[in-house]
């Protein structure tokens, strides 16, 4: 028989798995389920429960198609369902200590993913940094962020996610967290997801820090005007009313209009947060963040694309055009670099990297304590390179989670444990005090120190 570990929240008591030096909640609900007639509602409060309620097993995903990633990252099969507003909560223990806290936005370009897959499984980190590790599952795709009349303003997703951390706010001292020492942490969209919480107050209270992982910061937020044209496209091809599809045919037809609205290069997904004002990096002020990008980040989205092994010279010419970048310089920068190569680089650069490290910069002069970093480190001979999500089994410790993820495949397994183990203690260090450590310094757009990761650990740009 498996052990348990109890919390005594005040909305009811959980059971959960205890394990060596950490226990485990699953499935705990922070809002109630929005089916039905709630299905494009605000999120509503979680009601209590009498009773000992199970939360040893994992629920529900949000509705999702497969990801556009699963080629680098791997694969996973969850059952799924619209009631899915749960969290994954890891601790050391269900005790009184205030320890920090961490929250976890998933990415998965506002479509698919999820906080409660054992990717992102916050056991690691409990056990060995002394941190409260929570997953968030929040609503994905039209879900979560199709803007149409009479159906949906948008931003559900985000509402979602702030209903998540009021809910720790609430309820985290029951797993021996501290509301106080809150640190929100996003990859992809789920850093883009953060860049708009800094822009709301009351949002921006629940959290005391930020780390953004990969954000894609060149990307703004659709205007209300863009939204509500995507949303009465995608609602022509849905063909009936969102309300009431089934469904099946909401994930059939999000797939139907993302492949529609493709073109050469971009990966911008076509539901994103929502607004008329543009992100504003400043808005960290008073804040702790952890910003940065992997080296390689579009290789990963490219590697596997047929469509993108031999790209048609004439749109590689004008997709450098449209940017006004040269391309022999990017030649020069990587000798022997086939096409895809040359435009996953340029557009690494243009979407991630070169947005990221001003975001930072921005962040610093506004007055935020900002650390930032790149993660180059890849396996050798690697066709994903150090690509969009690598980092991420080493931030969480969860390697053996990621068996069938072709971005890894070829690493040298006690290099990536031993590179794992000083990521995990950088960002606990980070989620504890502010400051990760180990000699890494601040940034500012002068002298640009970022600590970079690869097969040797260090600073570079000062």
């Amino acid at each position: 028989m498996e052990a348990t570990a109890i919390a005594h929240t005040a909305l009811g008591d959980l059971r959960g798995l205890r394990g060596e030096g950490y226990a485990s909640f699953r499935a705990v609900p922070y809002a109630a389920p929005p089916v039905g007639a709630s299905r494009f509602a605000p999120p509503q409060p979680a009601p209590s429960w009498t009773g000992l309620r199970d939360a040893t097993r994992h629920g529900p995903i949000a509705p999702q198609g497969r990801s556009r990633l699963a080629a680098a990252m791997g694969d996973f099969a969850r059952p799924q369902d619209e009631d899915c507003l749960t969290l994954t909560i890891s601790t050391p223990a269900a005790d009184d200590d205030a320890r920090p806290v961490m929250v976890f936005l998933h990415g998965g370009a506002y479509s698919s993913g999820a906080g409660s897959l054992d990717w992102y499984d916050g056991a690691v980190l409990a056990r060995d940094q002394g941190i409260v590790v929570v997953g968030v599952n929040y609503r994905l795709g039209a879900l979560g962020w199709l803007v149409h009349e009479g159906v949906s303003e948008g931003n559900l997703g985000l509402q979602d996610q702030v209903a998540a951390l009021r809910w720790v706010r609430d309820q985290i001292v029951a797993f021996g967290g501290d509301p106080a020492q809150v640190t929100v942490a996003g990859q992809s969209a789920g850093a883009g997801s953060i860049v708009r919480l800094l822009t709301e107050p009351d949002a921006k209270a629940l959290f005391r820090r930020a780390i953004l992982q990969s954000g894609g910061f060149s990307r703004p937020p659709a205007t209300r005007e863009v939204a509500a044209k995507t949303g009465a496209e995608f609602v022509r091809l849905l063909g009936e009313d969102p309300r009431t599809a089934p469904t099946e045919r909401l994930i059939e037809a999000q797939g139907e209009f993302a492949r529609g609205r493709a073109r050469f290069a971009e990966t911008t997904p076509p539901f994103v947060p929502v607004s008329d004002a543009p992100n504003r990096p400043d808005a960290a002020a008073g804040l702790d963040v952890m910003i940065g990008v992997t080296r390689e980040e579009m290789h990963a989205f490219f590697a596997a694309n047929p469509e993108m092994q031999d790209p048609p010279p004439d749109a590689v010419a004008a997709k450098f055009a449209e940017l006004r970048a040269d391309k022999e310089r990017y030649r020069v920068r990587r000798p022997g670099g086939s096409a895809m190569d040359l435009i996953a680089d340029l557009m690494s650069e243009h979407v991630f990297i070169r947005p990221t490290f001003q975001a930072a910069g921005r962040m610093a002069a506004a007055g935020a304590q900002v650390f930032a970093y790149r993660f180059d480190w890849a396996p050798p001979g690697s066709r994903f390179k150090a690509g969009h999500c690598i980092e991420l089994p080493f931030v969480f410790g969860t390697l053996d989670a990621w068996p069938g993820a072709g971005m890894l495949e070829g690493g040298d397994p006690r290099q990536m444990s031993a590179l794992s183990t000083t990521m995990r203690r950088l960002w606990s260090g980070f989620v504890r005090d502010g400051d990760p450590g180990m000699g890494w310094p601040l940034y500012d757009p002068r002298r640009r120190a970022t600590m970079v990761f690869g097969d040797v650990v260090g600073v570079m740009g000062t």
